[in-house]
């Protein structure tokens, strides 16, 4: 069980991240999405039950977690660089001094990023979407096993959602295992496993199995969910493409057939 305090965000459930693969996060808002990326980050201690994330394991924290991008202090004077620079600390500390192989690994993590242009402008100088992958570089340049992206592609521009894209595929033949939260069906369909939630986990699994019109119906409700000549739409506002914003893949999915034989139990 997870939550803040006495509000439980996620009631008594069980799943399976798979190692080396993407797992898609989704549900609607105030599921439980953003709680269980804290939890699995190590900010959130579950109120029961245990959560084991071996890249936690034997006192490392090989974890990186890319929160969404928020609104910054234009008054802060911080260039690209720095940002960037800040995933290192999490390996040698805020007093050692940055090492060739520190440099060389922020430098790999912008250019992979498509940011090296403009390393050295203030972050109020960018874009969203440019600061976007400043902050997703920055967890790239962290030594880490796990990427956590906390909705990385929603509101954002073509170029930077194609960045991030490559950057998630580029993490899989390098072994890290990916998991993102979405409001995008579609996005959830091409994960290679889906964590759907609705204050619990309503299925896990793989996308087939979990994004079926009877699971889709229990965590959105029957007043946002719409199946159509076979396919299913929903109504959540979340979900409504923002005019001049990526719209990543067409926001619908065909209808599955329900499936009970879900990996793993949940209550």
């Amino acid at each position: 069980m997870l939550g803040y305090g006495s509000t439980v965000a996620l009631a008594e459930s069980s799943f399976v991240i798979p190692r080396g693969k993407v797992s898609a996060v989704i549900g609607p808002n105030g599921s439980g999405k953003s709680t269980v990326l804290n939890a699995i980050a190590g900010l959130l201690e579950p109120i029961s039950g245990t959560l084991e994330v071996p890249a936690r394991r034997a006192g490392t924290h090989r974890i990186a977690y890319v929160l969404q991008t928020t609104k910054v202090n234009d008054a802060l004077p911080i260039t690209v660089r720095e940002v960037v620079t800040m995933g290192r600390y999490a390996g040698v500390g805020g007093l050692r001094r940055l090492s060739k192989a520190d440099r060389r690994a922020v430098d790999v993590a912008m250019e992979r990023t498509g940011v090296a242009g403009f390393e050295g402008k203030h972050l109020h100088e960018l874009s969203g979407g440019q600061r976007q992958r400043v902050f997703v570089a920055k967890g790239l340049a962290q030594e880490h096993e796990l990427l956590l992206l906390d909705e990385p592609l929603t509101g954002i521009d073509l170029p930077t959602a194609q960045a991030i894209d490559e950057v998630i595929h580029d993490e899989l033949t390098r072994g890290c295992t990916v998991v993102l939260t979405t409001h995008d069906l579609s996005e959830a369909r091409v994960a290679e496993n889906v964590l759907l939630l609705s204050g619990r986990v309503v299925g896990s699994g793989p996308p087939d199995e979990v994004l079926t019109a009877d699971h889709l119906t229990a965590a959105y409700g029957p007043t946002l969910l719409h199946v159509e000549e076979g396919r299913i739409f929903v109504d959540d506002p979340a979900h409504v493409p923002v005019p001049g914003r990526h719209s990543h893949r067409e926001r619908s999915i065909h209808t599955e057939p329900s499936r009970t034989d879900l990996h793993g139990d949940h209550d």
